[in-house]
């Protein structure tokens, strides 16, 4: 039997018949990790560095803030460890008190960030590889009470990377039109 063609389907994006789980979170994660990337290393450096959209961010912004976003769910939060620069996505230390915008300094490159993003993306995938998913988070870290489940962070973080590659298409189209 021939595969569906009523679904438009990318194909990095895990199977319909894969196991559900760990494994399937594992990798849809990696799926739109690989999918942004690919969109940002797909520009310009130029590009990379323009706002096309009025809230100013750039694409090489967006990758930077995917990749604390990731560290600050798994490592910070879920795990509780220690993480440098939790928020060094952004230009001021805490952004929940205060207004601030992302920033990446001259000297970094989207590769720098790919790279980075990558291990992240890998901890991640040891993270789900050895813990439930209805496992809560640590307290002490991201979280000082009412910690929530491995799942719920899991949920969490693919909304917000599906929301940002959505986000990411449209500037993308901007920039290569």
């Amino acid at each position: 039997m021939s595969e569906d063609q009523r679904v438009s389907r990318s194909s990095g994006e895990p199977g319909k018949r894969d196991p559900s789980g760990p494994e399937r979170w594992a990798d849809y994660l990696t799926w739109v990790r690989s999918d942004l990337v690919d969109g940002v290393i797909g520009l310009s450096d130029e590009e990379q560095r323009t706002a096309r959209v009025p809230s100013g961010w750039t694409p090489i912004e967006l990758l930077s803030h995917v990749l604390h976003m990731e560290q600050r769910w798994f490592v910070w939060g879920f795990l509780g460890e220690q993480v440098d620069e939790p928020w060094g996505d952004w230009d001021v230390p805490d952004p929940a008190a205060q207004d601030g915008r992302w920033r990446v300094s001259q000297d970094v490159t989207a590769a720098q960030l790919a790279e980075q993003l990558q291990a992240v993306g890998e901890r991640t995938t040891g993270i789900l590889r050895e813990h439930p998913l209805e496992a809560r988070a640590a307290t002490g870290g991201r979280f000082t009470e009412d910690p929530p489940t491995l799942e719920w962070i899991c949920f969490h973080v693919l909304a917000e990377y599906a929301r940002h590659a959505g986000h990411l298409d449209i500037v993308v189209e901007l920039a290569t039109d």
